[in-house]
């Protein structure tokens, strides 16, 4: 398959996942903290776990996604800035700082939905 015929498929994929976000995908939402802190992520920066980012498997680097965990409604903003998770059953990955926020640190993980801000 040539270069040029994959672009409209993948645009093709890129909008119905952005659809799917926009109304709210749901799933389960882990944390990485301090053995990744200062290791490259994904996008070339500096995992920082201090700030308010997050991985996710195919969201574009830079875009703004609200997670919102389901059990105690708490939510943040965080910013794709690398790849994964990489556990079965889990839709995103959150900085130590988002997870503080959200609640899920005592836990581990939680059930929460995730909407694309932009």
């Amino acid at each position: 398959m040539k270069k040029s015929s994959l672009l409209p498929l993948l645009s093709c994929f890129f909008l119905v996942a952005c659809q799917t976000l926009g109304s709210g995908m749901g799933g389960k939402a882990s944390y990485y903290a301090h053995q990744y802190h200062g290791r490259p992520t994904a996008s070339g920066e500096p995992y920082n776990m201090y700030a308010m980012t997050a991985a996710h498997p195919s969201l574009p680097f830079g875009t703004l996604l609200r997670v919102t965990n389901l059990q105690n409604g708490r939510s943040v903003v965080v910013r794709v800035n690398d790849r994964g998770p990489y556990k079965a059953g889990r839709v995103v990955d959150v900085s130590l700082a988002a997870a503080e926020q959200l609640g899920l640190i005592q836990r581990g993980t939680a059930d929460v939905r995730l909407e694309v801000v932009r």
